[in-house]
């Protein structure tokens, strides 16, 4: 956990480990480097606008598909699993700051990456994290289009509508600095939590008419895991806890704020999906806002609108901020107005919110490609990598395979939190690929580029 750098120590509390001084002034040097002359000044965040942005961010994405998990599985498996994994969650985030405090040069998965394996993984990582956040982007671009084809009746294509929404993302995304996006946190936290409240009204006054509960449900795993990724990819927003903890003032109370994202979340997605299953039944539809009477359901779309904005907005700007940070990290670029910083963060701007919306156009099964994409780095970058990084820092800085043994159920959790994540991942591409095989022979796939 939490690593101490007193070569003297000879014995820390449990959470703690043997630390040697580490002498390479790269690997001690922060992300950001506050100066008065600087334009962009970046550790301006505090803990609880760190929370905020995580909740936007992340209860954005995964809150209304819940429900359907509870039609597949039952209700009382599928509550144990969304809680089981938030507290996973909890755990695996605690391993991820303890890391960062640790290693505070890292900005990103592929920085930690570095650290764990060397250049090839943390391309790799790096490049996962770009694509993560751009599919995300687009996950929320779609949730906007479906809210404004809604709205309107289909009053228009949906790629003008889908355009329309991409246009406002990236000009949300196009702050240098997260704290110019913080209190749009903090509205995009109050409006999803509302837009969540009304939809369980809206179900609770409206209920199906001879729905049929069940507390379990027997199924096969293709369907059982299928059900899974709908938790897993709503507890996906742990790749950009590096970044959010970079321009914190105090990365120390990092932990604060990811209490705050777990606990709420947790809650909050079990009620929501047990009140939406309950009043709606096993004919809950994915997105559970589709399974509303109209005019609840618009109601609902339309106070979820910037949430979904301002999410988009947070995805794209992840994605920039970590090539920019590639690029130009300590440079005059970062930290001053300067024609090519401005001018390559507006082109990676541009390039990250355009690509999502090819993504929603141009690949019919770009909705399924969601449930991969959770499957390949959520299940890594909220799980299972967290094992890595204790189990480095166990070895590298707390005295080796001595340093681990002495924290024998630390060691036994790690290495079962990479085992988790190995098998969500293996588990979780299997299914959704076959899910894409279905889709296409049963001939439900659309055409790119269409209404």
């Amino acid at each position: 956990m939490a690593l101490t750098q007193s070569p003297s120590s000879e014995k820390l509390e449990s959470s703690q480990l043997f630390v040697s001084p580490i002498h390479d002034k790269k690997e001690i040097e922060d992300v950001f480097i506050e100066s008065p002359d600087h334009d962009f000044h970046y550790k301006t965040l505090s803990w609880q606008f760190v929370s905020l942005l995580m909740i936007a961010e992340i209860v954005s994405n995964g809150l209304f598909s819940l429900p359907s998990a509870l039609a597949v599985v039952g209700i009382v498996p599928a509550v144990i699993l969304i809680v089981f994994l938030g507290i996973f969650g909890l755990f695996t985030a605690k391993l991820l700051i303890d890391f960062k405090l640790n290693h505070p040069n890292v900005h990103t998965m592929g920085d930690a990456g570095y650290i764990i394996g060397g250049p090839v993984v943390r391309e790799v990582l790096s490049l996962g994290t770009i694509i993560f956040a751009i599919c995300g982007t687009s996950s929320e671009l779609l949730s906007g289009q479906l809210a404004l084809q809604s709205l309107s009746n289909n009053g228009l294509c949906g790629i003008i509508f889908l355009g329309i929404f991409s246009a406002a993302t990236l000009l949300l995304s196009l702050p240098r600095t997260l704290d110019r996006l913080s209190w749009l946190g903090l509205i995009s936290a109050l409006l999803i939590t509302l837009s969540g409240i009304l939809a369980m009204i809206g179900a609770g006054v409206n209920p199906t008419p001879g729905r049929t509960l069940n507390a379990t449900l027997s199924t096969n795993f293709y369907q059982a895991f299928l059900a899974i990724t709908n938790p897993v990819f709503a507890y996906a927003g742990h790749f950009m806890f590096f970044i959010l903890i970079s321009e914190m003032k105090r990365p120390q109370d990092a932990m604060k704020a990811a209490w705050c994202l777990q606990v709420f979340s947790t809650i909050f997605y079990a009620v929501f999906a047990v009140v939406l299953y309950v009043y709606i039944g096993n004919t809950v539809a994915s997105p559970a806002l589709l399974s509303l009477p109209p005019k609840w359901a618009k109601a609902t779309w339309a106070i979820a609108i910037p949430n979904f904005l301002i999410a988009g907005g947070l995805y794209a700007h992840t994605a920039a901020k970590l090539v920019l940070v590639r690029l130009f990290r300590h440079s005059r670029h970062i930290y001053s107005h300067t024609v090519l910083g401005w001018t390559v963060w507006i082109i990676l701007c541009f390039t990250a919110v355009g690509l999502a919306f090819l993504f929603v156009v141009a690949i019919p099964i770009f909705a399924y490609l969601i449930g991969i994409s959770a499957a390949l780095f959520a299940s890594w970058y909220t799980y299972g990598i967290a094992g890595f990084f204790w189990l480095h820092d166990a070895s590298t800085l707390g005295g080796g395979m001595r340093g681990m043994l002495r924290h024998p159920v630390m060691l036994v959790l790690s290495v079962l939190t990479v085992l988790a994540g190995a098998f969500m991942c293996v588990a979780g591409t299997y299914v959704s690929i076959k899910l894409i095989i279905n889709a296409y022979a049963s001939g439900i796939v659309g055409k790119p580029f269409t209404c």
